[in-house]
């Protein structure tokens, strides 16, 4: 008989707040989906950092007969022959090399055909024009300071480039990409907490004489707040459920389909629909006490049971 009392009051709370329980599920499903996204970009990015790092290389660049006395290593002109297997037979005694690959002045220039080609200015670059250079691959990308004291400035050598200083700019970007979406993901939590907070002080001042009734006949605290926690536990759950289905479509059409991310940046690992999957239980969860947790606590001061 209670349990049917409850579900009758929930029913009747809804019907008579139908806009604001409306508002409520809007709020908190843009909410959650936000809330969603946020931590799904942000396992993508380590996802993303945990890939690249692993394949940046360190760039040794040497001297070639172009680079002239613009560069004091280089004012005695190209890297000879002794200076370059000195440099390579150094590189094999470190430790933190893992794989070197030296790359000659014609197979830089087939590559930076290959990258540029059709772009304005792409054949002001001469074959002459390109030099020598070892990719060095480390065992651990964050050594990179260990090539660097020990090859930069030596003869022959024109510079000493990290490629992580280059992923470190991207990756800042996209973190704070990320901030600003938890930012706004504070401000709709916000919102939703206050439409819930004043959906049920609606609710139960419109059901006021009810609940005098039931305080007179001694009806406990939970039993009169229960009808108002579960509306809103209920709304939520709603919203919890639209949140869900926004982020599995929202991973299908940017990643699967329609921008079709998948096929056209093949260079990034994008998460899979199990690691979307695993978010949605919480998001359930966060979308059913979210709600519940400000109905009880409204209740608590507005009711004064």
């Amino acid at each position: 008989m209670r349990a049917q009392f409850v579900l009758s009051e929930i029913g009747v709370g809804l019907r008579r707040n139908l806009t604001m329980t409306f508002a409520v599920i809007v709020s908190v499903a843009l909410s959650l989906a936000l809330a969603g996204g946020s931590w799904l970009a942000r396992e993508q990015v380590s996802s993303m950092k945990g890939y690249w790092y692993d394949k940046v290389q360190v760039s040794i660049f040497l001297c070639n007969k172009a680079d002239g006395t613009e560069t004091a290593n280089c004012s005695k002109g190209a890297v000879t022959q002794e200076q370059m297997d000195q440099i390579e037979a150094d590189l094999k005694k470190l430790p933190v090399v893992d794989k070197i690959y030296k790359e000659t002045p014609q197979e830089a220039y087939k590559h930076y055909k290959e990258q540029f080609a059709g772009q304005p200015g792409a054949d002001l670059i001469t074959p002459d024009q390109m030099q020598y250079s070892f990719r060095v691959k480390l065992k651990d990308p964050t050594q990179f300071q260990v090539i660097s004291s020990a090859f930069d400035g030596r003869p022959g050598v024109q510079s000493v480039q990290d490629q992580r200083k280059l992923l470190d700019n991207l990756f800042g970007l996209l973190n704070g990409m990320t901030i600003v979406a938890l930012a706004v993901l504070a401000f709709m939590l916000t919102v939703a907490m206050l439409l819930i907070v004043n959906t049920v002080r609606v609710s139960a001042f419109s059901r006021r004489r009810e609940t005098s009734i039931m305080r007179l006949v001694g009806a406990s605290s939970f039993y009169i707040q229960m009808p108002f926690i579960m509306e809103a536990a209920l709304a939520g759950l709603i919203g919890g459920v639209v949140a869900c289905v926004m982020l599995l479509v929202g991973r299908y059409y940017l990643i699967d389909a329609g921008l079709g991310l998948a096929q056209k940046v093949q260079l990034i690992h994008f998460l899979g629909w199990g690691d979307v999957i695993k978010v949605l239980p919480l998001v359930l969860v966060v979308g059913i006490l979210m709600p519940a947790l400000a109905a009880f606590i409204a209740l608590r001061k507005y009711l004064k049971v």
